[in-house]
């Protein structure tokens, strides 16, 4: 299942990242932006339990998250969308996972690994920018589900329908949330409209 983000605001935060002529820091603050729209429709779909809390007034009940959270970014792009996920949800842990693409076969080769421990309470969400191929994010989901957990969500900015189905096919129990659904994959393995190489843009390595 995915779902696509909508709203005007959100879109005007796409629009800037996807210009080309977007300096560094206008890229990375439209990123921080939409990751907080990001975090916010991924916060809705975490379990919750009720507990009661005494206002001033009188006792109500009040949601909590239950269980706990661990927030994966694939590295390194994914590390642009970590602040966001963390000032919307502060009490989680992370974990990390490094992964990088083979530009000939565009299958992802990993080369780091550090993660917290789960248990059968835990939500994985895994959060990186572009949802391509699929590759790199089903290649971590498959790390991941082999790992104690309760839930999976992935978190990516823009997805090219061909990483939507690929996760599906491979992983059709994971959410899938994406701030935009774009058209299809070059010839090159990017996303068209896209953005170019998120990576790159976040921290200036064109």
């Amino acid at each position: 299942m995915a779902i696509v983000l909508s709203g005007t605001a959100l879109s005007a935060e796409i629009a800037t990242i996807r210009d080309r002529s977007s300096t560094i820091d206008v890229f990375r603050s439209a990123v921080y932006r939409i990751g907080l729209h990001l975090a916010v429709e991924t916060s809705r779909h975490l379990p919750s339990r009720e507990i009661h809390v005494t206002t001033p007034i009188e006792t109500t009940v009040g949601e909590v998250i239950d269980g706990n959270v661990i927030v994966v970014p694939i590295l390194r792009a994914g590390l642009g969308l970590l602040d966001p996920f963390l000032k919307i949800c502060p009490n989680v842990t992370v974990g990390f996972i490094g992964l990088k693409r083979n530009e000939e076969t565009l299958k992802p080769t990993e080369y780091y690994r550090n993660l917290p421990p789960s248990d059968s309470s835990t939500t994985f969400i895994v959060i990186d920018p572009m949802l391509a191929t699929g590759g790199s994010m089903t290649a971590t989901l498959a790390l991941i589900r082999e790992l104690p957990h309760r839930k999976i969500i992935a978190a990516c900015l823009i997805s090219a329908p061909e990483g939507i189905g690929r996760i599906a096919q491979d992983h059709p129990d994971v959410l899938i949330i994406t701030a935009a659904l774009d058209r299809q994959l070059n010839n090159d393995g990017y996303i068209v409209p896209g953005l170019g190489d998120a990576g790159d843009r976040l921290f200036g390595t064109l």
